[in-house]
């Protein structure tokens, strides 16, 4: 399981080192991907073809499917960690994100997020107010 903040730099070459914590699920391979909330998702390759079988499901007649099914793995690379445990970051997903030098790495279970660190800390500041306050079942039998 994917857990945990990191705040890694991107270097020249568009590369970022992995959080040492998640290096081992991830050395076999991963998929980069375009996330929402102007994020990237970031799964091993095992939990990507997991993630593809699901979304392969849903019935090609759906609009709805078919477009984030294109969005989704139009964006998709296959990157390999080098023995520092550093990946590739294609430009057009560096784009996507507004990746600069400074990023954040989430672990959110069964994936981590590389977001812009401007970004993130704009982001958890909207949503602590909203985490803090839930008075309902958001996810079903959790609390």
């Amino acid at each position: 399981m994917l857990l945990g903040t990191h705040a890694p730099k991107l270097d020249d070459k568009g590369r970022v080192i992995l959080p040492a914590k998640f290096r081992e699920e991830l050395q076999g391979g991963l998929v980069i991907t375009r996330g929402q909330e102007n994020c990237l998702y970031v799964f091993s390759s095992a939990e990507f073809a997991a993630v593809h079988d699901k979304i392969r499901q849903a019935p090609v007649t759906s609009i709805e499917a078919r477009n984030y099914l294109r969005v989704f793995l139009s964006g998709a690379s296959d990157e390999l960690p080098d023995k520092q445990g550093r990946v590739t970051i294609p430009a057009a997903l560096r784009q996507y994100a507004g990746l600069d030098k400074d990023l954040v790495v989430i672990g959110v279970g069964a994936r981590a997020e590389i977001w812009n660190a401007k970004s993130w800390n704009e982001y958890l500041a909207q949503q602590e107010t909203a985490f803090a306050n839930v008075a309902a079942e958001v996810i079903p039998g959790l609390f």
